[in-house]
């Protein structure tokens, strides 16, 4: 199985990468989550991947980290219905540590905002993946929309936290901070995190 992929990318759009290795150029899916982290085109870049071969074709797909390839197996073996495309739209909408936060404390109503999540579809990923999860992080209900956020770890989940408190919907505020980390670097505080994610 192939597990990763380096090389020089060559170019990226929101949902492919593709990667030059040896001189053979490889198409690998990805979610706007890992998009997000990529170097500009000309750069080394590596990604954690999963091969699906099917009769009529072999995809590759990629990921920032082996945590992210590791949940997306996790769904696509494990939730009834819920194939690679999907799984990629789930992971493109949220952050692995909010996806298995909302899943942990069975939050329907941030998962079914995942395009092509229905009710039904969000139900089944709380049923069949909360005891693989793990963990059972102490949460704080948000105001707007009844959506549940972490209270307290990482200043990425609290800084989703306070944007939730003053209105903004959990998947918006995740995407803000997402973006703010990438500008800031990974030792962003939460306080620096929020301010760039609200100007």
């Amino acid at each position: 199985m192939i597990t990763s992929i380096q090389g020089t990318l060559v170019s990226a759009t929101p949902l492919h990468a593709v990667i030059e290795v040896g001189g053979f150029g490889y198409e690998v899916s990805i979610p706007v989550t890992t998009a997000e982290k990529l170097p500009a085109p000309g750069a080394q870049v590596k990604l954690h991947t999963l091969v699906i071969y099917r009769e009529d074709a072999q995809t590759m797909y990629g990921f920032a980290a082996p945590a992210d390839r590791d949940f997306f197996r996790l769904m696509i073996e494990h939730v009834t219905g819920v194939g690679p495309k999907m799984a990629l739209s789930i992971m493109s909408r949220l952050s692995l540590p909010l996806l298995e936060e909302a899943i942990r404390v069975g939050d329907i109503a941030t998962l079914a905002k995942c395009p092509g999540i229905g009710k039904k579809t969000a139900e089944r990923l709380v049923v069949e993946l909360k005891s693989k999860v793990g963990g059972s992080g102490a949460t704080v209900a948000a105001p707007a929309g009844g959506s549940v956020v972490p209270e307290a770890g990482s200043p990425h989940r609290d800084a989703v936290a306070a944007l939730v408190a003053l209105g903004y919907k959990t998947a918006d505020a995740d995407e803000a901070v997402r973006r703010s980390a990438l500008t800031l670097g990974p030792k962003a505080t939460t306080e620096a995190l929020i301010k760039k994610a609200l100007s």
